[in-house]
């Protein structure tokens, strides 16, 4: 006889009640994903490392604060991305590598792996396949600035353009992202 998995925001229900072992199954569940997401998207593996284990205390921190709206696994990576990009605000020896917008020669090791088409479906529904039908230069703005919450000069700093251009991108890109998501279009589910 097999016992039913608990859900994951049952064992955040468990955990804002103080229960450990559910923390530590949370971990055991989204910890080395977590892991492996933010070393491809930053190239200090140490900081990565304690973003990771930052996540997990926040969220023995601030269980309450889960609204269940949405999955676990998008909300702890909402709250292990913002870590890393507050860590590395002040630092210029650790780079962020953008998701979606890479020279040819950083393609293979930062092509968004099947894991993160997903999360990002889970994460914004209508809105991922709004983001993959904008150019490569468009979609890598919104992803920094408004998925990620990079400010614009660390945008174009990441991204290797000017803060103007990422301004005027991320208005055009905002331009095409409200025009598709009011005007359904054929394909989109």
């Amino acid at each position: 006889m097999t016992t039913p998995t608990v859900t994951d925001a049952a064992l955040v229900a468990a955990v804002a009640a103080g229960e450990l072992g559910a923390l530590r199954e949370l971990y055991e569940r989204h910890g080395a994903w977590l892991h492996a997401r933010l070393i491809r998207r930053c190239n200090d593996p140490e900081v990565v490392v304690e973003v990771v284990q930052d996540t997990f205390v926040a969220l023995w921190k601030d269980a309450r604060r889960f609204r269940h709206d949405g999955e676990v696994g998008a909300w702890l990576w909402g709250i292990a991305f913002r870590r890393m990009v507050s860590r590395l605000r002040s630092r210029r020896d650790v780079v962020l590598i953008p998701n979606w917008d890479v020279s040819p020669t950083l393609l293979q090791q930062v092509m968004p792996s099947a894991e993160d088409q997903v999360l990002l479906e889970v994460e914004y529904g209508d809105l991922a396949a709004g983001l993959r039908r904008l150019s490569p230069e468009f979609r890598s703005v919104v992803q920094a600035v408004v998925l990620d919450g990079l400010t614009t000069k660390e945008a174009g700093r990441l991204l290797g353009v000017r803060e103007n251009t990422v301004k005027t991108r991320l208005h055009r890109a905002k331009a095409q992202l409200r025009t598709a998501l009011t005007e359904p279009q054929e394909g989109w589910r």
